[in-house]
């Protein structure tokens, strides 16, 4: 029995390798059915390496589409077995050195000033369980849907973890109230805004104003934000608004990026943070604001056990499971380089709700 899985991985692998090589797309579903069915059929011990790559890939594919938040930050691994902290160590910047030299004389020098910036990586996860007799009667393979549904799961709940900790910093632009004449009144907190205060170019030009004031960097020649589609849609109706593939080739754009105005590339997500009371978070960022970090090993991991995989507690071989972990963190590095806009809409802020 484990020939014949072995044999059928090999199979499936030549004919993914011959359709790549020959242009032909291939129903990858289908193959998913393959595996899986091989998978419920040949037991546990012939969940081979390949096998078990292919849902891998399977659960990752279906999470990166949910990763936004964490694809503009410093990537900083941890090593295995170095621990569960990782200290960020900052050096402050020289001030002018305005005084003339004098000749013959040699100046006092300056020593470096470092800070460090500390954060601990947790661990996440999730899994189903699922019954023999639910493998045995539904319809669609149960270990691929169910693998799909966790991928999902995953890419939320990991772009979550990294999102909040990018919502939590400090600086802070509040969209203005616009009166019926066009006037403008200042708004300097939440609690202050209405829906008149929506995201507009302005207020973009002026964000951006304040990253260039920082010499905040950019990323790829211009500043990059993070937008939820209801927000968005007050940007997208101006008529400076432009489209990615406008600007930029597919190879070249970012993942889930919609378009550039005032300067700024968008990425758009849905998880991008809304505030109780329909206020939304639009974060803009140069590079390297903050660091994303996980223990090298303990990136997002699919984990499948079969049917009596758990001896005595499973006697019967009843149950079957399909669960996903990973270890992560975020950690703002230089606070000054992300601006966080916080804007409402008259379209969607009375009924969006909070995430």
């Amino acid at each position: 029995m484990k020939l014949y899985a072995i044999m059928i991985t090999l199979l499936v692998v030549c004919v993914l390798a011959f359709a790549g090589c020959s242009g032909h797309k291939v129903d990858r579903r289908a193959f998913m059915q393959l595996f899986a069915n091989e998978l419920q059929t040949t037991g546990q011990d012939s969940l081979s390496a390949e096998m078990k790559t292919y849902y891998d890939m399977t659960l990752i594919d279906e999470a990166e589409a949910n990763l936004v938040h964490e694809q503009f930050g410093q990537k900083r691994p941890i090593p295995a077995n170095g621990g569960k902290n990782i200290e960020f160590r900052k050096f402050a910047s020289l001030p002018k050195a305005l005084t003339p030299l004098t000749e013959g004389v040699t100046p006092d020098g300056k020593s470096l000033t470092v800070s460090t910036v500390t954060a601990t990586v947790n661990q996440y996860g999730d899994y189903i369980t699922q019954s023999d007799v639910l493998e045995l009667t539904a319809i669609d393979n149960t270990i691929v849907e169910a693998t799909k549904i966790l991928g999902r799961q995953a890419g939320v709940t990991l772009d979550t973890v990294v999102r909040n900790v990018l919502q939590s910093g400090t600086n802070v632009t509040y969209c203005p109230k616009i009166g019926a004449d066009g006037a403008e009144t200042a708004v300097t907190s939440r609690a202050s805004l209405d829906n008149t205060c929506q995201l507009t170019v302005k207020v973009l030009q002026q964000v951006v104003a304040k990253l260039r004031a920082q010499n905040a960097p950019t990323i790829n020649g211009k500043y990059v934000g993070i937008i939820h589609p209801y927000a968005a849609y007050d940007l997208m109706r101006d008529p400076e608004w432009m489209d990615a593939h406008k600007y930029t080739t597919p190879e070249n754009i970012f993942n889930n990026e919609i378009g550039e105005i005032a300067g700024i590339r968008f990425v758009e997500s849905s998880e991008a943070k809304i505030y109780a009371g329909g206020v939304f978070g639009t974060l803009v960022m140069g590079d390297g604001a903050y660091g994303v970090t996980e223990v090298t090993g303990g990136g997002l991991q699919t984990i499948i056990k079969q049917k009596g995989s758990a001896g005595t507690a499973d006697p019967l071989d009843q149950r079957s499971s399909v669960g996903w972990k990973a270890m992560r963190t975020a950690e703002l590095l230089i606070p000054q380089y992300l601006v966080r806009v916080e804007s409402k809409s008259p379209a969607f802020s009375d009924s969006a709700a909070e995430n």
